[in-house]
């Protein structure tokens, strides 16, 4: 075989018996990556290749050429073309998406119709009906899905979620994840992203507070919203445990003025979010949290039906703010 077919060879099946190939346990999944921008190079593609419990069956993107170079750093096969893609998902039990939100949405309907479990980053994709045709199409197909919202994965502020949800007695909550990506300064890879552009803070920020905020103080019954500086937005949030909260939410902040805090006020006085790791390993949790709703038929608490929900809950904000 060929150095190019060895490259666009489909992942070989996982043993029944386990990696070891010595009856130590279940197959792995086989999970292949469906993008291969910036993001995928920071989070998804390290963190699969290193993953024990599942296998990293190859990378497809938009851009050929990303892809192989992708794929040659970390020893996997590359897909070229539309007719890649569908090789790609039949070579594959589950697809991990690092691409824009309204890029993800129709890929993971077409993964979700091959069979695969899908891993999707956040947001599930910015209009509601795509959202939902995409949740829908999960559903149908009877496939795990779970949306990675770093901080519900990242090991530190995902005990501390659980353990103040568990508390109980919140107030209110106040919450700013400002960045400085469109700082003159500012050389930052994601700031050529073209959907984060268009659609600021709110959509890229604005998930993973929502992921924190909703599993403590409840579902989200009320929202309102105005427009700061640049693309800051400010959220006031009532939830269905009567406690209400605020976020300020953007990317165009002086970088003096950037950085992230949560803090929680209740009968108990303040808890603050703490700080996490890198993304890497909040990824490696979110395949852990996949490959159990694979093994167990439950869905995982931040699944596509939560992520439909953040999709919702945004897009109501963004009619509140009105044109610009």
């Amino acid at each position: 075989m060929t150095e190019e077919e060895q490259t666009r060879a489909p992942a070989p099946a996982a043993s029944p018996e386990g990696a070891s190939g010595q009856g130590t346990g279940p197959a792995r999944l086989r999970v292949g990556l469906v993008g291969a921008g910036p993001w995928a190079e920071e989070t998804q593609a390290p963190a699969l290749a290193s993953h024990d419990g599942v296998v990293f069956a190859g990378i497809w993107a938009r851009r050929p050429e990303a892809a192989r170079a992708l794929a040659d750093t970390w020893d996997t096969a590359a897909y070229d073309g539309e007719e890649g893609l569908g090789e790609l998902l039949a070579a594959c039990d589950a697809v991990a998406f690092a691409v824009p939100p309204d890029v993800q949405a129709p890929l993971v309907v077409r993964a979700a119709r091959a069979g695969c479990h899908v891993l999707l980053d956040k947001p599930v994709a910015t209009g509601v009906p795509e959202a939902r045709a995409a949740a829908d199409a999960v559903a149908a197909a009877g496939v795990a899905s779970v949306v990675f919202c770093t901080l519900r994965f990242a090991p530190a502020t995902r005990a501390w979620t659980a353990e103040q949800s568990a508390t109980g007695g919140w107030f209110t909550a106040s919450a700013r994840w400002l960045g400085s990506l469109y700082d003159p300064a500012s050389d930052h890879r994601f700031a050529a992203s073209p959907w984060r552009r268009e659609k600021g803070g709110l959509w890229d920020l604005g998930p993973h507070v929502l992921s924190v905020l909703i599993p403590i103080l409840g579902e989200v019954t009320e929202v309102t919203a105005f427009r700061g500086p640049e693309d800051t937005v400010h959220l006031g949030l009532r939830h269905a445990s009567g406690a209400s909260s605020t976020a300020t939410l953007g990317l165009s902040a002086p970088p003096k003025a950037a950085g992230v805090h949560l803090e929680l006020l209740g009968d108990q006085g303040p808890a603050t979010l703490p700080r996490w790791a890198g993304s890497v390993s909040a990824f490696h949790a979110a395949v852990d949290a996949l490959v159990e709703s694979v093994r167990t038929g439950r869905p995982d608490d931040c699944d596509i039906r939560f992520g439909l929900r953040l999709t919702e809950i945004l897009a109501e904000a963004e009619d509140r703010l009105g044109k610009p």
